[in-house]
């Protein structure tokens, strides 16, 4: 449904591309994730795809339509919610959706049984103006209305920032019935807990991949020796960690420290041990721990920069 070759974007006034040669394919029915931070190039992606920026070099096509060639027909069968709130903020949210039905020449009638699980949330307030609404309810306004013409892709450009965590929840419950209905999504986002809620995703940084495949397989690729490590004096603690020879990396993940080592080895782990407690930390805990996408993100970031 969506396929990448080589594309690049480089803006005017830069020698960097914000996209550096993507390559990658996104099949039919998928829900596939784009996940990197802010700056990485994911919003660019997305709006190459959805024909608002035209690319540097490279391809990409969806639903076999070229991206430059064929703008018009490619509008016509993606839905694109932009990671900015950018609907008509003076339009209540029922005039809001019937602007975007009537330019595609629908009516939410028609579609009703795609947008009904969204709808019945928000219909309370369909005579609100959008602009009141709470961050949730925009979002959801800002789905049904990048749904209401029946898209075969649909684009989400970081549509769970800076909404409440049960919000972020029901945005993505609501995304699976949608999947259900054979609707192809590509949804991007800084968070890495949510990558675990697609089935394949790409992790993105500096405009470049650094790995696609499902977020097991990125885990089980994880081959060093990982530890969470805690001790009385965190802070002191990551410093004194990144100067022992034996740590290869060191990361602080809230309550432990992350930390590689050469080897699972229980005599190594008893050697770090009895240097920080010659260092004067107390309360020292250190345990095997299997790593998560943030560290498989931090891991590939590490070898990419080496």
């Amino acid at each position: 449904m969506v396929n990448l070759e080589n594309l690049s974007i480089t803006y005017p006034g830069s020698t960097k591309p914000a996209v550096d040669a993507v390559s990658l394919t996104v099949n039919k029915g998928e829900l596939f994730g784009l996940i990197g931070p802010d700056g990485a190039g994911k919003t660019s992606i997305f709006r190459m795809l959805t024909t608002l920026l035209l690319p540097t070099s490279g391809s990409a096509s969806v639903n076999g339509l070229d991206i430059v060639k064929d703008y018009k027909a490619i509008r016509k069968q993606v839905g694109y919610m932009p990671g900015k709130f950018s609907l008509y903020q003076d339009l209540t949210v029922e005039e809001n959706i019937n602007f975007f039905a009537t330019i595609f020449n629908t009516t939410i009638e028609a579609n009703y049984d795609l947008i009904k699980d969204i709808y019945v949330q928000i219909e309370p307030f369909k005579d609100r103006r959008a602009g009141k609404l709470s961050g949730g309810m925009k979002q959801k306004l800002a789905l049904c209305c990048a749904l209401i013409h029946r898209p075969t892709v649909l684009f989400l450009d970081e549509p769970t920032t800076g909404v409440d965590s049960v919000s972020r929840k029901e945005f993505w419950e609501m995304l699976k019935r949608l999947k259900a209905q054979g609707i192809t999504i590509l949804v991007s986002t800084p968070y890495m807990d949510e990558a675990s809620l697609c089935e394949r995703i790409a992790l993105i940084q500096d405009g470049r991949i650094m790995s696609i495949n499902t977020p097991e397989q990125i885990r089980n690729d994880f081959k060093d020796p990982l530890f969470g490590i805690k001790a009385d004096k965190m802070s002191h603690l990551l410093q004194e960690l990144r100067q022992l020879p034996e740590v290869s990396s060191c990361n602080s993940f809230g309550e432990y420290h992350h930390i590689t080592l050469a080897q699972n080895d229980l005599a190594l782990q008893n050697q770090i041990k009895e240097a920080l407690s010659q260092k004067g930390h107390s309360g020292v805990e250190i345990k095997p721990i299997t790593p998560t996408i943030e560290d498989c993100f931090i891991h590939l970031m590490n070898q990419t920069h080496v």
